[in-house]
């Protein structure tokens, strides 16, 4: 009994200290070189995808409304970050790592904060369910009506739960953002890239979270894996 109880605290000990180490890890770590853009919240610098601390931007085949016309907001939002960065060195501090194995952190250009910047400039909100470190650059974003609050949007995390506007279109793909992301019965989120064994009969449900993908890259850095069985 008393080899069990051992062996129990010690299963528990390990089991923590897995879940700690990885943060502790992140929170000492900087990365510092040219970035890669993926969206107006995240990008790779080596090989390492970077998820910016306490914003939420637009998903890269969402859409909103501005002048009464609808745009694609959310690649908006990544080339606005991709012009602001530019060739220029990224330096990143992280702060966490979320459950998709990004590092979490706070990153800049030169003394400019790039999530700070991107809240200021509209493309990206605060992301108060984690944060409120960008509250008052998103007030100002707000009352200045530029970016995506000149017109009609949905939230990112509501958008991702499925939530449209009413002049989206959700039966079909965005131009050029043909990946289907599907969850499966038991939860697995997995995509099917055009000429797969299972795209064709796929269909994208948005109420069920499910969504277009306009890569592979997105899909992954988004938490789906592409189906075991790919080739027809």
């Amino acid at each position: 009994m008393a080899r069990h109880l051992k062996r129990l605290v010690t299963a528990i000990l390990f089991a923590v200290l897995c879940a700690v180490l990885p943060v502790r890890t992140a929170m000492a770590q900087e990365l510092v070189g040219t970035a890669t853009v993926i969206d107006g919240d995240t990008i790779d610098i080596h090989g390492q995808r970077i998820r910016f601390h306490g914003i939420d931007a637009p998903e890269s085949n969402q859409m909103c409304e501005a002048g009464g016309a609808s745009y694609r907001c959310g690649q908006k939002s990544a080339l606005a970050l991709s012009d602001r960065i530019g060739r220029t060195t990224v330096s990143c501090k992280g702060k966490d790592v979320d459950r998709y194995g990004r590092i979490v952190a706070v990153c800049l250009k030169g003394q400019e904060e790039l999530n700070a910047w991107m809240v200021s400039q509209g493309w990206a909100v605060s992301y108060r369910r984690y944060s409120e470190d960008y509250v008052v650059q998103e007030d100002a974003a707000r009352t200045a009506a530029i970016g995506i609050w000149a017109g009609k949007f949905v939230m990112p995390w509501d958008w991702r739960r499925g939530v449209r506007l009413a002049s989206e279109k959700t039966s079909a793909s965005p131009s050029g953002c043909e990946i289907k992301g599907n969850i499966s019965s038991k939860g697995k989120m997995i995509y099917h890239v055009p000429g797969d064994l299972w795209y064709d009969k796929t269909k994208i449900d948005p109420a069920r979270g499910e969504r277009f993908f306009c890569s592979e890259d997105e899909a992954k850095a988004a938490g789906w894996r592409r189906s075991y069985r790919c080739v027809r």
